[in-house]
């Protein structure tokens, strides 16, 4: 089969396709390349952000990139909005002399990209948003009034593809609520490296404390980090390290992590909160296998990739019961999940868990055999290429 990737977004390259590579370039190139290890030929169309990229590369096995589009560095969506057109002819051109026999695109302008270039070819186009509009409204993170041309294209597209794949449950009960048909959506999740997120391997030195570890954007979860700050202060005996935010050497002229900073002080946490800054993506494995809880109690998680890649590490996890936290923790087995909003709750929980050594254990085992049985990629690969075959076949 001859897929076609398009990625307006992203623009990976070869040297950085390795396992220094973090977001979404990395889950990219990790979803090509699987998908290219099922014996299929995979073609990613990707934004060329300078001038100095050749017009084709390798990026691994079986996978190659194509720079499509204008030179130029901005991935702002207002100016991924404007280069549709420019984007999708090249497309057409490509398209027209070598069909692919489906087409993937990822995030709702390369939607439009590929359902222009792919109009008269009679090939099928397999969406994913990744996040919806209408959801990162609700949460906040799109000011009212903003937002309006994605939020009013992204139903139209999801009805003309041939099938949508939504990252959870929770992405598929929006998408129907916008009015695509049930039938056209089938839940895929992010997939992880599980050869690189194991229980086996370094881990981070730490003190007698039982250790908790959140991964948080300072400035964007300010308040998840409040509440999870005037948690721990219910939580004798533990400590918090917090990643995340600048490198470690501009925490103190961050302002985000200033006001943190002070309001553990306030709390009496001196000595029981560490702000690790910035952590690369190698040394993320061993920070998490050093922990005996992972914390995650963000208000909007549309991938939970953070808890995934913790409970492949064999470190159970502690979430709000919201998004794709819901279908990637099993509430009781591999980790608790929370409602959300309530620090009391939360010391409660987490207090009860550190009680119980050998519950502690036992989440382990089921947290592992769960990142590796249900979100490895070569599963990914196997649930997406059945889509493609759907939407072939259809």
């Amino acid at each position: 089969m001859k897929i076609a990737l398009v990625a307006q977004h992203s623009t990976p390259v070869p040297c950085n396709s390795d396992k220094t590579t973090a977001g979404d370039d990395a889950r990219l190139v990790e979803m090509s390349t699987s998908l290219a290890g099922q014996g299929h030929q995979v073609t990613v169309y990707a934004r060329r952000n300078g001038k100095s990229l050749p017009e084709r590369a390798k990026l691994a096995a079986g996978v190659s990139v194509e720079y499509v589009g204008p030179a130029d560095s901005s991935a702002d969506e207002s100016h991924l909005v404007k280069q549709i057109g420019a984007f999708s002819a090249p497309l057409h051109d490509r398209w027209s002399k070598d069909r692919p026999d489906v087409v993937h695109a990822l995030r709702w302008t390369s939607g439009l990209a590929a359902l222009s270039a792919a109009r008269d070819l009679q090939v099928p186009v397999v969406q994913s948003f990744d996040q919806l509009g209408v959801t990162e409204r609700r949460h906040g993170m799109i000011a009212v009034g903003a937002g309006t041309e994605r939020i009013r294209l992204e139903p139209a597209i999801g009805r003309t593809v041939s099938a949508v794949v939504a990252g959870s449950s929770d992405e598929e009960s929006d998408l129907t609520r916008l009015g695509i048909p049930r039938r056209s959506i089938r839940v895929v999740p992010t997939g992880i490296d599980t050869d690189e997120f194991t229980p086996e391997g370094p881990a981070h030195q730490r003190s007698d404390r039982h250790r908790l570890v959140t991964i948080a954007d300072l400035a964007t979860e300010q308040d998840a980090l409040n509440i999870l700050l005037r948690a721990l202060s219910k939580i004798p005996g533990a400590e918090l390290v917090v990643a995340g935010g600048p490198p470690r050497d501009g925490l103190k002229s961050d302002l985000s992590y200033r006001r943190l900073a002070k309001l553990s002080d306030s709390l009496d946490l001196a000595g029981r909160v560490f702000f690790a800054g910035q952590v690369g993506r190698s040394a993320l494995p061993p920070l998490l296998r050093s922990a005996d809880l992972l914390v995650d109690i963000n208000e909007h998680e549309p991938s939970a990739i953070t808890s995934i890649q913790a409970m492949a590490c064999g470190t159970p996890v502690v979430a709000s019961a919201v998004g794709a936290q819901v279908d990637a923790v099993v509430d009781g087995t591999t980790g608790i999940l929370v409602e959300p909003g309530r620090p009391a709750l939360l010391a409660q929980r987490i207090r009860q868990l550190l009680a119980h050594p050998m519950m502690l254990e036992a989440f382990s085992v089921a947290a592992t055999d769960r990142a590796r049985s249900r979100y490895s990629w070569d599963r990914i690969a196997h649930e997406t290429l059945a889509v493609y075959d759907a939407a072939i076949a259809a």
